[in-house]
């Protein structure tokens, strides 16, 4: 049953993202619910899966779904029991956003408009107050509990003052940054690296694409130049492969394992004539090229622009009780989403974490509340 308003707890949350919204769903029927942000609510979800809307990863064993966080993957073993995948589809129905399963099993609203599920959204928090202003300070005076729900880059000089420990953000799920130039534009499929398989793009700047994100993510925190190899073609016969089409071109022979024009690229690197027949390359120049195919290195030496805008860094998750979201250092102080030192991969799994943790957290204040549910 629910309370009076002017008889319940006042929270504030600090962070009008997919988080804080969601933490203040779960509690604007027992609480007098007020979210501080000084831009409109829920603009971070607009870009999210290019406008579609990459709602969350159809994957229901929270345990495997926990392996997609580089940082945070034990942490979210509770997090994800409590709020799942399931959960998650579940909540959209209610707000009224059909969802789909693509074969890569990431989850899109049936209408494929980050807008529409905006819209959904806000509307379905039809009893909380939202206020232009930027939290400076924990004003525990006004309110009897505080939600922080800033992202990965705000806050973090308010909550040190605290005594909150901050990792260092870093930037994660970027494009890489090269010493070596290559043919910017093209893209190659189902390349292999640091245990992914999955596609890559370069660029002007350097490597970019799904697999180096994942790279990206899996190396937030190592220091530059930092090297890492590729596996363009795994295992092939190459000499199979010239013994059967001994007049054929080696650049269009390679053109069947990856573009012509990165072909072009690995024959100069091997010092061999792109146009020259695949019967006149000997043994040295073969072990060459195959070694340029499926051991590819190449130096690192910083991050792109772009990307999903993702940090790897934020609140120490020691200092967080991840059954309730609550600081450990702070009485009645809840976080979730990205200002918690967690970060996904691409394919739904940072707005999972958003709304996973912004149940939690709610619900972590319920029940500090000692509401019956």
């Amino acid at each position: 049953m629910e309370q009076e308003l002017n008889s319940i707890s006042r929270v504030a949350i600090a962070g009008a993202g997919p988080a804080g919204c969601m933490c203040a769903y779960f509690l604007q029927d027992f609480c007098d619910v007020t979210i501080y942000d000084y831009a409109s609510p829920l603009r971070t979800l607009l870009p999210t899966g290019g406008g579609r809307c990459n709602l969350a990863h159809a994957e229901y064993d929270f345990k495997e779904l926990a392996k997609n966080y580089p940082r945070g993957e034990k942490f979210l073993y509770s997090v994800f029991s409590k709020f799942s995948t399931s959960d998650t589809i579940e909540f959209f129905e209610k707000i009224g956003v059909k969802t789909y399963i693509q074969d890569d099993l990431r989850i899109f609203p049936v209408s494929n408009s980050s807008k529409d599920v905006r819209e959904r959204f806000l509307k379905a928090l039809n009893k909380v107050r939202f206020k232009k202003y930027i939290v400076s300070e924990l004003d525990f005076e006004k309110y009897d509990y505080i939600v922080v729900a800033t992202g990965g880059h705000s806050s973090y000089t308010m909550l040190k003052k605290a005594g909150h420990n901050i990792i260092p953000p870093k930037p994660a799920l970027v494009g890489l940054k090269t010493v070596e130039k290559f043919p910017a534009g093209v893209s190659i499929r189902n390349v292999s690296s640091c245990g992914f398989v999955d596609d890559l793009l370069f660029t002007h700047e350097g490597v970019s694409g799904p697999l180096v994100y994942k790279i990206s993510s899996i190396y937030a925190r190592q220091d530059f130049p930092y090297k890492i190899n590729f596996d363009f073609c795994g295992k092939i016969d190459l000499q199979d492969c010239f013994n059967k089409n001994p007049h054929k071109s080696v650049k269009n022979l390679l053109a069947d394992f990856i573009p012509k024009s990165f072909a072009e690229f690995i024959l100069e690197k091997a010092s061999v004539n792109s146009d020259e027949k695949s019967h006149n390359i000997n043994a040295k120049q073969r072990d060459k090229i195959l070694d340029l195919l499926n051991n590819f290195e190449v130096k690192v030496t910083g991050t792109a622009k772009g990307g999903e805008v993702v940090t790897a860094g934020g609140v120490d998750l020691q200092e967080v009780d991840s059954r309730t979201m609550q600081s450990k250092k702070v009485s009645k102080l809840y976080f979730c989403g990205e200002v918690l030192d967690i970060d996904g991969f691409c394919g739904g799994f940072n707005l999972q974490n958003c709304w996973s943790t912004g149940y939690v957290a709610a619900q972590g204040i319920i029940q500090n509340l000692g509401i019956q549910r």
